[in-house]
């Protein structure tokens, strides 16, 4: 049931929902269940034929009305045009989703400054930039409204190798728990979403070429034996997106199936250990208790 729809099919009807780094993969999976619950969307990234494609895809496969909007997120003025178009489109624009990301996996003593940066100013500055042109905007219009960002559970925990874009969740984090008490008053609920292993083919080959993302086995590495489906993410975002939570503000829910806390505890690498070694550490154990 887990790559099931989740919420009712009205459940956000007459909303707005913007959704940067639509285009493709985990932002195309969650604008497209955003659709199909009801809500208008506007998707938008740097690649704008890429975007045309996907919102025709989107309109044909669902019937909802979809805008394709190219923007940079590092330029405000850029972002500002999605909030009037979307405005001249739809009306109004109820909820935004902080998707656009980008990521190198490398050394840090590898990275150039100039590389450092071009991943803090999209992932951090691009949700900055966005979150500040439409809260400016609905707190004018006195609007409520909802913004999701997705962040990744290494933003609490940090993690070598991935350390500008760990830097950069890291302050999206900092922001979402920020906003949510200092613009609660308005109205504008702000929440995250930490997704563990949700492997897309264009993403993942980007960041492990080759074979490596074989090599890398990430179900191994998660509890559950399994990474996680593209619905499972999509039902989680709409239901924060939605007015089903209005009472949740502030909050981080992390998605992984238990990823990041079997790489916490000092002992879970212990589940290598076969059955017989354990009967034969028992043995060891009640044989030194007695002596």
């Amino acid at each position: 049931m887990y790559n099931q729809p989740m919420l009712r099919d009205d459940a956000l009807k007459g909303k707005t929902i913007v959704v940067t780094g639509g285009g493709t993969g985990l932002g195309k999976a969650m604008g497209t269940y955003f659709l199909k619950l009801g809500a208008n969307l506007i998707i938008t990234s740097r690649k704008l034929e890429v975007l045309e494609k996907t919102a025709d895809q989107m309109m044909a496969d669902t019937g909802g009305q979809v805008l394709a909007v190219q923007c940079d997120v590092r330029e405000y003025a850029q972002v500002e045009n999605v909030l009037a178009q979307a405005m001249a489109k739809f009306g109004k624009v109820d909820g935004l989703v902080n998707n656009a990301a980008g990521n190198f996996i490398s050394p840090t003593e590898r990275l150039s400054a100039n590389a450092f940066s071009s991943i803090i100013d999209i992932v951090l500055k691009g949700t900055v930039n966005c979150t500040l042109a439409f809260g400016k905007h609905w707190i004018s219009e006195k609007q409520q409204a909802s913004v999701l960002n997705i962040i990744t559970t290494y933003a609490f925990t940090g993690s070598a190798y991935v350390v500008p874009s760990a830097c950069a969740k890291g302050g999206v984090l900092a922001l979402t728990r920020s906003l949510a008490v200092e613009w609660g008053k308005y109205g504008i609920r702000t929440n995250a979403i930490a997704p563990g292993p949700f492997p897309t083919k264009g993403a993942w080959d980007r960041l492990l070429p080759g074979d490596l993302a074989e090599k890398f086995d990430f179900k191994s590495r998660v509890p559950l034996k399994r990474v996680g489906e593209n619905q499972e993410l999509a039902n989680l975002a709409a239901f924060l997106i939605s007015d089903f939570s209005g009472y949740i503000n502030g909050e981080v829910i992390t998605i992984d199936g238990g990823e990041w806390l079997q790489g916490a505890g000092q002992m879970n690498g212990l589940e290598a250990i076969p059955s017989e070694m354990w009967d034969m550490l028992e043995q060891m154990t009640r044989a030194a208790k007695g002596s």
